[in-house]
């Protein structure tokens, strides 16, 4: 059973729902990045950024993450970087990306938002020539600065909205609660986009019903605290609600002590739609199938599981009803590959 679940992992197409591509500055590029724009960082060697890795809590990662940013300056540089991501998880089968942005932070360091979405969607457009990933791009607006400078961002991104699918909200989530952004988001909504949130991970359960209420979110972005009410579980279920959930992220986070602790098992058994991705997976050392194997050693997750997981990617995903069963049918091709083999 461990062998086929193995080789499901290995060789099913997938989805990912949950990542953000400023999360995907690998340690060597970020230095190869510093020297090729004169940025100055407080580390001499990659191993030493290396060493940095080092989490107690999601704040302790977002100062070093923003202090990543900084090396990123022209629209080539985030090219790379997003050309860079897409080679790795080519190379797990990864078919379809629905990737996030943080553009208000380049912004503040003077970076035009056209240059961050340009070489991005660059990116994207020869992965999706090159590999055939397909590719929708959510752009988060960050907690910890103002709703106005949020306004700032979303004005960027009328411009754009064949390149912008939808808005999320990232960043640290203890004491800003999802209402202190309910007027952008409905700006966001009037004007096309489809809204996401991250909830429930350092928040509440009550954190998550809020921005399904106030925000009108349409997939809730980690969400393991959601599992704490009963009541709203059942409304998640009902709903089919998506849940983008991280284990490698929640462990080195300290969101859970172990990865046997992960609720993804608690809540594919609760007929969730709960999906595993990455999040940030330079900084916690795991890319998508990295994620599927950690699951699957840590909660014994049988060949069932990953197949129901497999197909969760798909199925939470913004992609057309077409688009998705032709992905579904894929997965189920590839299975009866293996289990034949």
């Amino acid at each position: 059973m461990k062998n086929i679940a193995s080789s499901l992992i290995d060789l099913l197409p997938k989805a990912e729902l949950h990542l953000h591509i400023e999360g995907t500055l690998e340690p060597e590029m970020m230095m190869q990045l510093a020297k090729r724009n004169k940025v100055e960082l407080p580390y001499e060697t990659v191993e030493e950024v290396r060493q940095a890795y080092d989490f107690s809590c999601l704040q302790d990662f977002l100062d070093l993450y923003y202090l990543g940013m900084s090396v990123l300056i022209t629209e080539q540089d985030f090219f790379d970087l997003t050309w860079a991501y897409l080679q790795k998880v080519h190379r797990d089968r990864l078919t379809h990306v629905e990737m996030f942005f943080d553009p208000q932070p380049h912004m503040d360091r003077g970076i035009e938002f056209d240059v961050v979405l340009g070489g991005i969607t660059h990116a994207l457009e020869v992965g999706r020539k090159e590999f055939g990933i397909t590719s929708k791009l959510i752009m988060c607006f960050v907690r910890h600065l103002p709703e106005e400078h949020a306004f700032t961002a979303l004005d960027c991104a009328c411009n754009h909205k064949k390149e912008i699918f939808g808005v999320g909200m990232d960043s640290t989530e203890v004491g800003i609660p999802p209402r202190t952004f309910q007027r952008v988001f409905k700006a966001a909504v009037n004007q096309g986009f489809i809204p996401v949130a991250h909830v429930g991970e350092e928040g509440t359960a009550d954190d998550v019903k809020e921005a399904l209420d106030l925000l009108k979110i349409k997939r809730v972005d980690h969400g393991n605290h959601a599992l704490d009410d009963a009541k709203l579980v059942v409304r998640l279920s009902k709903d089919q609600t998506p849940l983008t959930m991280c284990p490698i992220s929640n462990w080195r986070l300290k969101v859970i002590d172990d990865l046997s602790q992960s609720p993804i098992k608690k809540a594919l058994d609760a007929g969730l739609l709960v999906t595993i991705n990455s999040d940030d997976p330079s900084y916690f050392g795991g890319y998508l199938n990295d994620n599927y194997r950690a699951v699957q050693q840590s909660l014994n997750l049988d060949e069932k599981d990953i197949i129901t997981l497999t197909k969760n990617s798909f199925k939470a995903s913004f992609l057309s009803d077409y688009e998705k069963q032709r992905q579904l049918d894929r997965v189920d091709s590839q299975v009866s590959r293996i289990q034949q083999s």
